[in-house]
């Protein structure tokens, strides 16, 4: 708050005086109207009051409106503290809360938007919303999950066969709301996570692979690791893989994801890989340390 009032202090003092004489003239004149300019009353206000004024409108009219009404409007909205209780209000909690934001602002509305670019990841409407690459042995098939998934909300995966089985999904940023110039001078965190478990009386084998492309659909960056091999009799638990795309550089306008499998004892049927609650997040970069707040 002291921070907040000082920087109310250094900005606001000709408006404080103005409004001090603007007062003394209603009381001199009754009839006198208030400025309608909105910056003439709020201005002279303390800056908690208008700070809690900015807390309780829309964000985004917080930034594209009432930022642009003068100086000491355009310094509340741009303070941290403003953005730091918003997200406090709003439940937006740090994730490690050793790592602070280095723009509150950006944090905010990165944490309100951040959601799956994915579709239908868990097989509810089968394969809707995937492109099938490979589609071998007795083709692609939805099941209900073989054992208890860790998140309760999963019930059903995608299982491959006896050969490969590849499947795909295109996902445009700017159609998504991250618009290209927001990609290139912001590039936000990328976070990459897919579930896969092998069935305890089969060997199976999984891939993945994720590409940053271009205007033109070219890779600019990519994230395939090796192909992951299951033996027979194995414990068929759940795994996760996970990957962050970070300081990619200007260009990224789609991500491809990409992942899939098979079995290994090539039996009829579906004894391959499972797959399930993929997802694709555009997440805020959070690498400032608390000494730096």
């Amino acid at each position: 708050m002291r921070k907040r009032a000082a920087m109310g202090l250094t900005s606001s003092t000709d408006a404080t005086e103005s409004g001090s004489k603007r007062k003394q003239g209603l009381r001199d004149d009754p009839d006198a109207q208030l400025p309608e300019h909105p910056s003439g009353i709020l201005s002279v206000l303390p800056l908690e009051v208008m700070e809690e004024i900015f807390m309780n409108l829309p964000a985004r009219q917080v930034v594209c409106v009432c930022r642009l009404v003068c100086r000491v409007w355009k310094e509340v909205v741009d303070s941290e503290s403003l953005w730091r209780e918003r997200c406090r209000r709003e439940g937006f909690h740090l994730r490690d809360a050793t790592k602070i934001p280095e723009d509150w602002r950006l944090f905010y509305f990165l944490t309100k938007q951040r959601r799956n670019l994915l579709k239908n990841t868990r097989g509810e409407e089968n394969l809707k919303g995937w492109q099938i690459l490979a589609n071998g042995g007795d083709r692609w098939q939805v099941e209900g999950v073989f054992v208890p998934h860790p998140n309760e909300v999963v019930q059903k995966c995608f299982v491959t066969s006896y050969h490969l089985c590849r499947k795909s999904q295109l996902i445009n940023l700017e159609n998504e709301g991250y618009s290209a110039s927001f990609m290139d001078h912001v590039q936000p965190d990328i976070r990459i996570s897919d579930w896969y478990a092998p069935r305890w009386d089969s060997g199976s084998e999984y891939g993945i692979s994720v590409e940053l492309l271009n205007q033109n659909k070219e890779p600019l960056h990519t994230f395939a690791p090796e192909t992951i091999y299951f033996q027979q009799w194995n414990d068929q638990k759940w795994n996760q893989m996970t990957h962050v795309f970070r300081n990619y550089g200007p260009g990224v306008r789609y991500i491809r994801f990409t992942h899939g499998g098979q079995d290994t004892q090539f039996w009829a049927g579906w004894y391959g890989i499972r797959l399930t609650d993929s997802s694709v997040e555009i997440c805020p970069s959070v690498e400032r340390s608390p000494e730096h707040r």
